[in-house]
């Protein structure tokens, strides 16, 4: 059995894993928010208090941390959640000798690329400007789009940090555009759609990935026709192939 604790477990994501784990065995899931979550084993406390959140963390072999502030203002949100409450979890983490955080990171760690060829022509949707090849952006690769995403590429670093100075397994993962309504038309663009069916898939590998993976950054996102976040090093670490494209999108 392997226990799994999820902050921000209400959001959107949070409840796409609840359902697909509580489908399969050897899953025992806790969540951390800050409002009750029904039907599951749940701590209520800001991520922002590391007293306050301590409690969950005991006991639990993985924890998937997907809370966060999503947007750029007011700053003292973004600060508390994505900066405090990140460095949180990983020290919660490592004071209850957990073994693995998923950090949930997002293609805005390198979003500010989609100002430059060939990619801002993927963004705009200038099929006709899109070479026949593009170069991929690779997991080494940073330059954020916004405050979002510069505290995202802090959580990253965070992660190395307790990954190098403690040996606590931590696997970043870029998220691409995951929507209520699973479609690839209402994602722009389309090139950074991520279904539900494989946004759960790819956590769900980092779970059940290697006990001796000490930490890795990867993409997330569909097989989009346009795609330029390069998923070959996810399928080498991880095993993740998507399901789903945005074909969708074009038709």
């Amino acid at each position: 059995m392997t226990n799994v604790l999820v902050t921000g477990m209400s959001g959107l994501i949070g409840g796409l894993l609840r359902a697909d784990l509580e489908k399969r065995d050897g899953y025992q899931l806790t969540a951390l928010n800050r409002r009750e979550v029904d039907g599951v084993n749940s701590f209520k406390a800001d991520i922002s208090n590391l007293e306050a959140i301590l409690p969950a963390f005991k006991g639990q072999d993985v924890v998937v941390h997907l809370a966060a502030f999503l947007s750029e203002e007011p700053l003292e949100n973004l600060v508390s959640a994505n900066i405090v409450g990140a460095r949180n979890v990983f020290e919660a983490a490592r004071i209850s000798g957990v073994n693995r955080v998923i950090f949930a990171s997002s293609g805005a760690t390198i979003k500010a690329w989609e100002n430059f060829p060939p990619y801002d022509a993927i963004r705009d949707g200038r099929y006709a400007d899109i070479p026949d090849t593009w170069p991929m952006i690779t997991h080494e690769m940073v330059r954020p789009r916004g405050l979002y995403g510069a505290s995202k590429v802090w959580g990253e670093a965070v992660g190395r940090h307790y990954s190098d100075e403690f040996g606590l397994s931590v696997i970043c993962v870029r998220i691409g555009a995951v929507g209520e309504i699973d479609d690839p038309v209402y994602a722009k663009p389309s090139a950074n759609y991520l279904s539900h069916r494989d946004v759960v898939n790819i956590l769900r590998c980092a779970i059940e990935a290697p006990d001796d993976l000490k930490y890795e950054v990867v993409f997330a996102t569909s097989n989009n026709r346009y795609g330029y976040r390069d998923l070959e090093h996810s399928r080498k670490i991880l095993g993740f192939v998507p399901d789903d494209t945005d074909t969708a999108a074009f038709q």
